[in-house]
Parts: structure tokens; C-alpha cells; sequence
């Protein structure tokens, strides 16, 4: 327990650091940034036609009111916290690979209705808009993260008990 706690206290700086480092801005973050609004944007334009993206922005045309998605609500943050989660855990590295994949799809599919929620309450509420973007969609964001988490223990350790041998003296179940 205490390898996992001292690589992930090493792990999670050096991610968010390289984060910040301009490459991972203009290779990783931008792009990733743009995307999010434009997916947004796309589920948005289902219900409503005058929803546009540019860049970071998703802005409604006919009001002008919108949202701009900044560093630590593009959901790479979150995703860099369980990639260090994942990474000190002691799992195969294909267990590793999996839960990176289907871990980081499931923070984003929750980021997104984030930036869809918070899109709506700029238009409607903007007191409840500063609520929820402060406080309650980061406590979910990271609710989220820990529940993947939590889950994809939960699989490792299933894994490893299916492939473990039986104790030492004992039959095979059903022999």
C-alpha cells in the first residue's frame, strides 16, 4: 500500500506538470478542448439549433450567451489523476490499459453532460451556474473518477483471484 501511495504522489505532479508544458498545450489540451465543445455542441444541436463551437467556446448564437471550457473543466485533469491512480496500482499492464481506456471514456461521457449542464445554467441561472461549476460538478467529477477507480480494483481483484491457484492442500472447486 505504501509503493501505491508514494508512485501515485510521484506520478500525479509529473502528469499534471507535463500538462502544462507547452507541447502537451498545443499537441493534447487545445485539441482536446476543442473537441469536448464541438461534441457538445454537436448533442446540443440535437435540442437546439443555434448552439455553435469554436474553439473552447460553445455559445448559443441567438444570445451570445455561453461557456468557455478552460484548463480543469476539459476533463484532462481528471483523467490525469486516474491514469496515476491506475498506473501505481499493482495490475498487468494489460488490466492498466483497459481501465485507462474505458476509465478515461467514462470521466469524459460525464464531462460532457458537465459542460452541457453548465451551458444550459449560463442561459437560465447564472448564480446556479457559479454553484454548480465550483463546487458541484467538481465534486462529481472527481466522484466519478473514484467510482471508475474503485470498480477497476474491483475487476483487477477478480482477475487475480480467477487466476490464482488454489490454497495449498485444498481441491479445485467442483473436483
Amino acid at each position: 500500500m505504501i509503493r501505491f501511495f508514494l508512485i501515485f504522489l510521484l506520478l500525479l505532479p509529473t502528469l499534471m506538470v507535463l500538462e502544462l508544458t507547452s507541447p502537451a498545450q498545443q499537441w493534447l489540451v487545445l485539441p482536446w478542448t476543442s473537441l469536448l465543445t464541438r461534441i457538445s455542441a454537436f448533442l446540443l444541436s440535437l435540442f437546439d439549433p443555434g448552439v455553435l463551437s469554436y474553439g473552447k467556446i460553445l455559445m448559443d448564437s441567438k444570445t451570445g450567451i455561453g461557456v468557455s471550457v478552460e484548463a480543469g473543466c476539459n476533463g484532462i485533469e481528471a483523467c490525469l489523476i486516474l491514469v496515476a491512480a491506475m498506473a501505481a496500482y499493482p495490475a498487468s499492464w494489460k488490466m492498466k490499459l483497459l481501465g485507462l481506456l474505458a476509465g478515461s471514456l467514462a470521466v469524459q461521457v460525464v464531462n460532457v453532460l458537465r459542460v452541457v449542464s453548465l451551458f444550459y445554467l449560463a442561459r437560465w441561472d447564472k448564480e446556479f451556474f457559479e454553484f454548480a461549476h465550483l463546487y458541484l460538478w467538481q465534486a462529481l467529477i472527481m466522484i466519478d473518477v473514484l467510482v471508475v477507480w474503485l470498480v477497476w480494483i474491483r475487476l483487477v481483484a477478480k482477475q487475480a483471484s480467477e487466476g490464482s491457484p488454489p490454497p495449498s492442500g485444498g481441491l479445485p472447486a467442483g473436483a
